[in-house]
């Protein structure tokens, strides 16, 4: 692997996301949509707070869960339709030259700032330079948008210079932090002044905002694509679990979702409500970290194999899951089913027994979980941890703040296993097993010479063939060396009232322009 490789792992900038308080929803009072007519308004309660205004920088830029937030606001170069094809955006042609040491990209010429200025090729360029500069503080600077330079502008055409081939470059104009934001006003008002008035050239504009509370959206008549169905939305940052049920149960909020499993079956069947659930592309992990006692391997594989994913989904999910044994879910590109680690307790004692514990001589550590941000995170954790004891591991479990998470894990301070929700909309390894297991990689928790060798030269292999079998043969790799703990496919779960038109997002996305008015029966 290349120097450069490394280099383009290095983490720019550090902000620290913010959690929503969990009773933010209750605080909603001047943020009623008083003034707009009957039918032309939509409440939505979110299942996670903004923590910034800038979809480009800060740990929590590469955060799934606010996207559908952003995407109301912001457009992206190239955007993922619900099936999770791509289309264009503010970018309507994109592609590399023959020998792919070029990209070219080409403008729509109709897209205007929320300030009614022209979205310009300037921005185009102004933005990916500003991505590929680590300094910046996007969280994906050096291996995505630093691989590529020396931008050229002829007419809405835009060419660059590939410094590094990177395969999935313009699917991520389409994913985390591939999103536009105005050059002059930025410059202009600078980073705390975007935060405070921001702007950008989405199907909808910030009316209001209350940080850890709610913002207020309203329709931008300006808008180049498809107009929303609602002129206003009011989204509330709703992080508890049960204050998300209570404000659709009541009627305060239109949709919802994440709402826990059994709770959905019962809101469902209400007569004013109804509800739609689907898999979609994020996988519910274990990061392992390369510190005591997960350095024994008999330790990590005995944890591996003392957990019975199918009686989790079965049981705890009520069947709202699809077990997985690897970080690519069956619609991602390298997905294998040939790769399977059985759950096997006797071979988990016998395998501690080699490294002297027992149920009555445990090994001990501790692992992290969220609690309320998904359903049944906290559970799933507690089950795990019921399995582990059966065996002679002893697990303390410890609960923070998705914003935590991404703290601990930028600096490689994570518990020696960490529950998490890794999203990868693009369905791509680069973005699944790649960015969670390459050792230079900020996101990683398992850093091993070994396993970078296999996957450095991944990164740039042309022969898209012999990528794809690249990967899958590391995915074999890290399940039979017991490196990662993927669990299960999550199933989202989205509640809203009948009056309502909602299409489930493969991404996970609840985006308030998808959502319609149903049609009268």
């Amino acid at each position: 692997m290349s120097e450069f490789d490394r280099r383009r792992f290095i983490q720019a900038g550090a902000g620290v996301a913010l959690g929503a308080s969990p009773l933010a929803g209750l605080l909603l009072a001047s943020a009623e949509a008083a003034d707009a007519p009957q039918g032309d308004s939509l409440t939505i309660a979110y299942n996670v707070g903004l923590p910034s205004w800038d979809p480009t920088t800060g740990p929590s830029a590469v955060n799934p869960a606010v996207q559908g937030v952003w995407k109301a606001v912001f457009d992206q170069y190239i955007d993922q339709a619900a099936d999770l094809s791509f289309k264009p955006a503010l970018i309507s042609k994109w592609g590399w030259n023959a020998d792919k040491t070029k990209i070219e990209i080409e403008l729509r010429p109709d897209a205007v700032w929320h300030d009614g200025t022209p979205v310009t090729p300037a921005d185009v360029v102004w933005n990916l330079k500003r991505a590929g500069d680590p300094k910046a503080g996007n969280p994906v600077a050096g291996i995505i948008w630093g691989s590529v330079d020396n931008f050229q502008v002829s007419g809405n055409k835009i060419t660059a210079d590939v410094k590094q081939y990177v395969a999935d470059y313009f699917k991520w104009m389409g994913f985390l932090t591939g999103y536009m934001i105005p050059s002059a006003y930025y410059e202009k008002v600078g980073a705390a002044g975007f935060e405070k008035a921001p702007i950008g050239s989405g199907p909808y504009q910030i009316d209001e905002f209350v940080q850890g509370s709610y913002v207020r959206l309203k329709a931008f008549d300006k808008y180049w694509g498809p107009k929303p169905a609602f002129k206003t939305v009011t989204i509330k940052f709703v992080t508890d679990p049960s204050a998300r049920v209570a404000e659709i149960e009541s009627g305060k909020s239109d949709v919802t979702l994440a709402v826990p499993f059994e709770e959905f079956d019962r809101l469902k069947k209400l007569p004013n409500l109804t509800g739609v659930s689907s898999p979609i592309t994020d996988i519910a992990m274990l990061f392992i970290t390369n510190v005591e006692p997960m350095t024994d391997d008999n330790v990590r594989q005995a944890a591996v194999h003392a957990v019975d994913k199918q009686a989790i989904v079965k049981r705890l999910l009520r069947g709202y899951g699809v077990v997985v044994d690897t970080m690519q879910a069956p619609e991602y590109e390298a997905f294998d089913p040939s790769i399977k680690v059985k759950y096997d307790p006797e071979l988990a004692k016998q395998l501690l027994a080699k490294s002297g514990y027992s149920v009555d001589k445990p090994v001990k550590f501790t692992i992290q979980t969220t609690r309320g941000y998904l359903p049944k995170d906290y559970e799933t954790i507690q089950a795990i941890v019921g399995m582990w004891r059966k065996v002679g591991i002893e697990a303390n479990i410890e609960t923070y703040e998705i914003a935590k998470h991404f703290e601990l894990r930028l600096s490689h301070k994570l518990a020696p296993m960490a529950f998490y929700d890794w999203g990868d909309a693009i369905g791509d390894p680069n973005d699944s097993t790649g960015f969670s297991m390459f050792g230079p990689s900020p996101h990683s928790a398992w850093k091993s010479k070994e396993l970078d060798a296999m996957i450095g030269p991944l990164w740039g292999e042309k022969d898209e063939a012999k990528r794809i079998a690249g990967w899958k043969a590391v995915d074999k790799y890290i399940a039979d060396n017991a490196l990662l703990l993927p669990l299960y496919q999550q199933v989202q779960t989205i509640v809203f009232k009948k009056n309502l038109a909602v299409k489930p997002h493969l991404a996970g996305y609840l985006l308030a322009q998808s959502v319609g008015k149903a049609k009268a029966a």
